[in-house]
């Protein structure tokens, strides 16, 4: 489970400061997951959890005469968002988009896994729909089971028994959203909800030192990393070793690579004005 305390805390900071990594660990799926934002209207932009930023960037960068606003509860990414940042339509909140209150109503929510993390997720949908324009629409990235994450499925099962860092398949987390029948539970307030599945290759490390470069990313981010912070010496020599093991294994043509699956959602909110 991944609380808004974590995100506020060690896991926040963690991302801030591993942007870099992650913008590249997500290369292969954000395009895919712009294409489908781009197949939508829409002059008020929120981005939902919007990290270090990168997907607020180019939707702004895309939409000159919009207004897109990234929102998040980690100060220390929207610290480093904001550092980023270079168009006049683009601006970064510190919020909980489960209580925000936007100044103008958003016709476009977007969001690159940020959305599996809502500690009510029924109480935090409505409120996006009710804050919403009438027939908003919603477009977010989320993955699809562990099992078909071999970058997690990997890495987690180095760990040892008891340190997976979702025990429950539904509490807030990375997979929180992987059972579509859960997420449409959670989608109070939308409607016409539709669900495409997207493979792709989760990037942990490129360039000439892409070993090096996937070993820094999974020990700041992802299952290895809190047992890694947290283990006794031995033991996280053991499990580093191991970790090598596995990244040089995955290594090819100057990329250390994982085959990842998502879920690209889409919905219509189901506010009106009548």
């Amino acid at each position: 489970m991944t609380s808004a305390s974590d995100w506020q805390g060690t896991v926040g900071r963690s991302w801030a400061s591993e942007w870099r990594r992650t913008d590249v660990s997500f290369s292969d799926l954000t395009p895919k997951l712009l294409a489908a934002i781009a197949r939508e209207p829409g002059a008020t932009v929120v981005d939902i959890g919007c990290g270090a930023g990168e997907l607020s960037i180019a939707v702004a960068a895309a939409r000159p005469q919009a207004r897109v606003t990234g929102v998040d509860i980690s100060g220390d990414l929207v610290e480093t968002a904001r550092s980023r940042a270079v168009q006049a339509n683009l601006a970064f909140e510190l919020a909980d988009a489960s209580q925000w209150q936007p100044a103008s109503r958003p016709d476009l929510y977007i969001s690159r896994h940020g959305v599996m993390f809502f500690s009510d997720p029924q109480a935090a949908f409505a409120h996006l729909a009710a804050q919403a324009a009438p027939g908003a629409r919603m477009v977010f990235s989320c993955f699809r089971k562990a099992a078909e994450n071999d970058w997690a499925a990997a890495v987690a099962a180095l760990l040892p028994k008891g340190d997976s860092p979702q025990a429950s398949p539904t509490a807030p987390g990375p997979f929180a959203f992987a059972l579509p029948e859960h997420v449409l539970r959670c989608m109070a307030g939308w409607q016409a909800v539709e669900f495409e599945p997207v493979d792709f290759r989760y990037i942990a490390g490129t360039g000439p030192d892409a070993v090096a470069e996937a070993m820094a990313l999974f020990r700041r981010i992802g299952p290895a990393a809190a047992a890694l912070r947290t283990l006794p010496d031995a033991e996280r020599a053991k499990i580093e070793r191991r970790l090598v093991d596995l990244v040089e294994a995955h290594h090819r043509d100057g990329q250390v690579a994982f085959n990842a699956a998502a879920w690209l959602v889409s919905a219509t909110s189901d506010h009106n004005d009548g």
